[in-house]
Order: structure tokens, then sequence, then C-alpha cells
């Protein structure tokens, strides 16, 4: 009987799948939620309450300006796309995985495919670097800490991001420096606070978005 081969690409493949599914998500169960939210930028502070549908479908209303109702509806959004559960195959089905590199325990994969160019690093069942290209332009995200949430997965707390030009490796605006809170309500982790510094040429510009009284839909 000749011994089964594992390759290097099924090797790649297992490694970003392990660490993919490894990821804190909400499961089909989430009934949805309903937040104050509130953004300060700028020495300006804006408000407006928020609600996410069963369907992950984003209401916003009630916002003191429109500038603000637009920024915490992107932050929601930001939200709700990393909790929402798909399956590795419908996401991943069509790209292929190399290992490039290896360093103390850390994973470099390159991505063929349907999503040739990116990159991503992966260590302890955690994904810890995303380098991929989105609308035209290049996001970098670098995790620097992380929580688990116990069998649940894994959330990012601390980590920076910088955009860049595609061609040139340019960047496109300044490194952003983020800081996530989370917690619990009903058994699920929900963001409450996120802090983002972007290095400018005048200087550090902070944001700071805020989820108070957080309730789950049917609660």
């Amino acid at each position: 009987m000749t011994a089964s081969v594992v390759s290097p690409t099924d090797t790649a493949r297992e490694l970003f799948r392990e660490a993919y599914e490894h990821r804190y998500t909400w499961d089909k169960n989430f009934p949805g939620l309903t937040a104050d939210a509130a953004i300060e930028e700028g020495g300006e502070t804006h408000r407006a309450k928020v609600q996410v549908n069963r369907d992950l479908k984003i209401e916003v209303t009630e916002a003191t300006s429109e500038e603000g109702g637009k920024k915490i509806r992107e932050q929601i959004w930001e939200i709700v796309i990393h909790r929402v559960r798909r399956g590795f195959e419908e996401v991943h089905g069509q790209n292929t995985f190399a290992i490039e590199a290896e360093d103390n325990g850390t994973v470099t994969l390159a991505v063929g495919g349907g999503a040739a160019g990116d990159r991503y690093k992966v260590r302890d069942r955690q994904v810890v670097m995303v380098h991929r290209h989105i609308h035209g332009v290049v996001v970098t995200i670098d995790t620097l800490t992380s929580c688990e949430a116990g069998e649940e997965g894994y959330l990012p707390e601390t980590y920076t991001s910088i955009y860049s030009d595609p061609q040139t490796g340019e960047p496109k605006g300044g490194r952003m420096h983020h800081r996530d809170r989370y917690v619990q309500v009903e058994g699920y982790h929900i963001l409450a606070e996120r802090t983002v510094t972007t290095e400018t040429p005048e200087g550090p510009h902070t944001l700071n978005f805020r989820l108070e009284n957080l309730v789950l839909a049917g609660a």
C-alpha cells in the first residue's frame, strides 16, 4: 500500500482554512441589535440610533448630522461585515494557497486563482496579516493583539491598516492604528468602542466610535 502524501498546496490551504474558521462570527441565531452610537472626531461629536436586523441589514436614524450619520453607518458596516458567517468554500473555493515563507511560527501564504496577488499571514490558528486588492487599491492589515472568545474563535483588539497603490506600492494616506473593545451581550461579543488614530503630516488624527445601550432584538 502506498502512503498518501500531503502536498505543500494542501497544507497551505488547510492552514488558512483553520485560521479562517477560527475567526469569531455571529451564528445563524443572532437576533439583531439596537444601540446608541456616537463618533467623536476633530472636536465634534455626532450621534445616531442604530439597528442591525436579523438579516444583518443596517438602519441609522435620528442622526445629529448627515456627515455623522454616514460615518456611523460606515462603522456599523465594518462591524457587521466581519461578524458575518460565510463558509470557507463559499468565499475561497476558487482560490489556491501556497506557503511563501515561515518565520518563528508565522506562515506567509500567497494566494492564486480568483484572488491572485493577495497574501495572508497565519499564526496559532489566527490570521495576523491581510494583504488584499480591493476596489483598485491594496489594503494591508497587521493584527498586533487579539482576544479569544472561548471555543467560538478570536477577535482582533489592536491592529494597523494602510492603503497603497497596487502598481507602485506608494501609500494612499497615513497608517491607521486601531484599538477595539468588546462586550458580551446575551452570549454575543459585540464591539463597544473603537479608537482609530491616523498618522498625518500635521500629526495624529483620532476618531473615537462608541456603541452604548446595546440591546439584542427581542431581549
